[in-house]
């Protein structure tokens, strides 16, 4: 297993009260032994002008759900906090207003303080519509 502190449904839940994640409607989907998913409305907090999902918005959700996963995979994540150093995506088909999409996220190379995740988002009918990759650096709270 890749967590050094496996995923709790009822945790991960508290950790997005008040956050970007909430506002954006992001719930859990599952987990296994090195990936997580996350599922996010496509409706008024998402969409662009023109009713499809935000590229913006498929961003926010590689970020979080990377972040989510670094804080698993810390040794003590009261010392240490994952920040995002640098984050690339390739939007691939649109999805309407109405649907949701879901990303999972698994590992490329998870270090000690370099964590580097593949984030692939996907609308209900399985189709992929954005592909990420997303680098996170490990540093302690207190250079923050």
């Amino acid at each position: 297993m890749l967590w050094r502190h496996p995923p709790d449904a009822e945790h991960v839940r508290q950790t997005m009260q008040g956050t970007l994640l909430e506002h954006l409607g992001l719930a859990l989907e599952g987990f296994g032994d090195d990936w997580i998913a996350v599922r996010m409305p496509v409706d008024h907090r998402t969409i662009q002008p023109y009713g499809i999902l935000h590229g913006g918005a498929s961003l926010a959700l590689a970020e979080s759900l990377g972040s989510l996963a670094s804080v698993l995979c810390i040794e003590d994540p009261s010392t240490h906090t994952p920040v995002g150093i640098e984050i690339n995506a390739n939007h691939l088909r649109p999805v309407a207003d109405g649907r949701y999409v879901i990303g999972t996220l698994s590992p490329i190379r998870i270090g000690r303080r370099m964590h580097v995740w593949n984030i692939e988002i996907r609308d209900p009918d399985e189709k992929l519509v954005c592909i990420s990759r997303l680098t996170i650096m490990i540093v302690e709270r207190d250079s923050l």
